[in-house]
């Protein structure tokens, strides 16, 4: 064996003292320094499957400056309500502003003493305008063929639970839908 020089032998203490008190104090309870990520990209990272970047919506009636509004796609009925500035005589009792919005949507804030429900519709006064799942009221949705109050309620407790349909194949998860009642609905609903 060499022998190891008063130097060397030094250098190796020293170099064990400084391992040893890096140990010590990372286990002494101070958290070591953590570096936040960008809330913008950790919120991405989440909302990424569960809503769009951008919806845009219309708002029209009781409100100072209606038209079409882009929003981010998290974004809810207040939130449109809000861009818009509702007038004194807005009704906003008449309408779920917790509901998320969907792309296309027609939000319809109603009068006080106007006698007029308030809605949230993809376009007003279309027949032919499918009914979206994440927006609609039990009524609206009482309007498809083969809805009923019952299922109608199913629908709204199930996008409740899940935070809203992310596809149309998840009416097939609500308790009432099978194949020929998924395909009587195509082109009716949206999201």
């Amino acid at each position: 064996m060499l022998p190891i020089s008063p130097q060397r032998l030094a250098v190796y203490a020293t170099v064990a003292i400084a391992v040893l008190v890096i140990g010590w104090r990372s286990q002494s309870g101070s958290p070591p320094t953590a570096y936040p990520e960008p809330a913008a990209a950790t919120a991405t990272a989440q909302d990424s499957s569960a809503a769009p970047a951008v919806v845009v919506v219309d708002v029209v009636g009781a409100v100072r400056r209606p038209g079409v509004y882009r929003l981010p796609g998290a974004a809810r009925v207040l939130d449109a309500v809000r861009k818009a500035r509702p007038t004194g005589r807005a009704d906003l009792a008449g309408l779920n502003l917790a509901a998320r919005l969907a792309d296309g949507e027609q939000v319809v804030v109603p009068k006080r003493g106007g006698g007029g429900a308030a809605a949230v519709a993809p376009v007003a006064g279309s027949a032919d305008a499918p009914v979206h799942l994440n927006s609609a009221t039990l009524e609206q949705l009482e309007t498809l063929d083969g809805i009923g109050p019952a299922l109608a309620q199913r629908i709204i407790d199930y996008r409740t639970m899940r935070g809203g349909f992310h596809s149309l194949d998840e009416l097939d998860n609500v308790s009432g839908f099978g194949p020929a009642r998924m395909a009587a609905l195509h082109g009716h609903v949206a999201l």
